[in-house]
């Protein structure tokens, strides 16, 4: 795997399966005797292997047919990772930004066969199967009934995993060789860092759609629509790893640590700059295209961040049983709240517990940064002995959690000049890899149905 290119971080492009079984009836009109007739055929017949069924070609990419049923499967995958039910008009611009990635991907594929450093199947399939078992725990049979449920297949998740394989084999051959970064350049940014210690720094995600003059509003609408969707809910990964057109669409659109000026374009450090973790902004208008920007996260550079500090907790819960009332629920809770209320330390957790019928479980070297955003700054605040609020739902049952311990962060001693000089590689293979990608557009032979 290539520095510049971490895959498969979450379920490739919404990781779904489906070898489906499709049913049709066939209706048959009365008339003569047949040939059929000699095979005995029912009237009512079920077509098995969906995944290898034909239909009508939506494009044919140098010769390479793009059927309907790719795009269905690739949109059922993008569905199924944001977990909404998008409408009819949704569905309808989704395939079509679908279709245009299975171009891409179809051009990724080719290319690299071309070289003679093409993906083999064996390659994908253990790939896959290293993501059933490890990230999903999945058997393949598992993986293969989860993803049918959905409305996809595996063939559409291996053809996705092709796609990025061979696209990081020609980045690694015939981009990153002839990507430079001089020793000095990678010091003077040194030096930058060690002055501004103590300003901000970003950890941003970015989905950048690329536009000419003549494709600018239709981009521009595009964009618009997926900042609805992701406002709606929608996964930033999701649609960072399937719209982007810059190369971190792998690790969904995630550019790392960096300082507002690293972005290189003023509207975007000026939009950047405002916003807080959790918060999006776009679609920005830049040289070239735009981008929508997602702030994942931001600390001061060289300083330790508070929400690095690990904890030792103790949790006291209290479940609700089956039945249980709302009214009779929020009396449980206050009884509750008051019990924990009188804990003097840690070492009164499991007797007061007991008092109330409740459960209690240690951990220990808890980031803060790992828990709830609404229970960092409460946790932040708290000293030894002292415990959250209590929290919880009528499902769930109430719990709180009692701060033992902490062990604060020492100062970051930011970026050293190895991580640095990485970043600058990561970035002019980037913009190298979309001029690529552009070439094999141009010079394609694309007819579409």
């Amino acid at each position: 795997m290539s520095k510049f290119t971490k895959k498969f971080g979450w379920f490739v492009a919404a990781a779904a399966v489906s070898a489906g079984v499709y049913t049709s009836a066939i209706a048959q009109e009365p008339a003569e005797a047949s040939s059929s007739d000699a095979f005995n055929i029912p009237d009512n017949i079920i077509i098995l292997n969906r995944e290898d069924s034909k239909r009508r070609a939506t494009a044919t990419v140098n010769g390479t047919i793009i059927t309907g049923t790719d795009v269905d499967q690739r949109v059922a995958l993008i569905v199924a990772a944001n977990e909404a039910t998008p409408s009819a008009d949704e569905i309808k611009r989704l395939r079509l930004q679908v279709l245009r990635n299975l171009i891409d991907e179809t051009l990724q594929i080719q290319e690299a066969d071309a070289q003679e450093i093409g993906v083999s199947d064996d390659e994908v399939a253990s790939t896959y199967n290293k993501l059933s078992t490890d990230r999903f725990k999945r058997t393949d049979a598992e993986m293969t009934r989860y993803l049918t449920s959905i409305g996809s297949s595996p063939g559409s998740l291996k053809r996705q995993i092709k796609g990025e394989l061979a696209w990081d084999r020609l980045l690694r051959r015939n981009v990153a060789p002839y990507v430079n970064v001089s020793e000095g350049e990678v010091n003077e940014l040194f030096e930058r860092l060690q002055a501004s210690k103590g300003t901000a720094e970003y950890r941003i995600g970015e989905i950048y759609l690329s536009a000419t003059p003549a494709t600018r509003e239709a981009v521009n609408q595009n964009a618009r629509r997926i900042m609805e969707q992701l406002r709606a809910g929608g996964s930033f990964i999701a649609y960072a790893r399937q719209f982007s057109e810059a190369s971190t669409a792998a690790v969904g659109g995630d550019l790392g640590w960096i300082r507002i000026e690293q972005l290189q374009n003023a509207q975007l450090e000026n939009v950047a700059r405002e916003l807080q973790p959790g918060q999006l902004v776009g679609p920005v208008e830049i040289p070239g295209g735009f981008s929508i920007l997602y702030l994942i996260d931001k600390r001061q550079v060289g300083m330790a961040d508070p929400r690095d500090a690990l904890l030792s907790l103790k949790q006291i819960s209290l479940d609700f049983p089956a039945g249980t009332t709302r009214e009779d629920a929020q009396a449980r809770a206050t009884a509750f709240a008051d019990g924990v209320s009188k804990i003097r330390g840690c070492g009164e957790a499991e007797s007061v517990a007991a008092t109330l019928g409740a459960q209690v479980v240690s951990n220990d070297g808890i980031a803060i940064r790992s828990l709830p955003d609404q229970l960092q700054p409460i946790l932040l605040d708290l000293q030894v002995g002292q415990a959250t609020p209590p929290f919880g739902t009528l499902e769930d049952g109430v719990r709180v959690l009692l701060l033992c311990g902490r062990d604060d962060p020492t100062n970051a001693g930011g970026p050293d000049t190895e991580a640095l000089m990485s970043q600058l590689e990561d970035e002019r293979i980037n913009r190298r890899a979309q001029r690529y990608l552009r070439d094999l557009r141009r010079d394609a032979v694309i007819e579409y149905n």
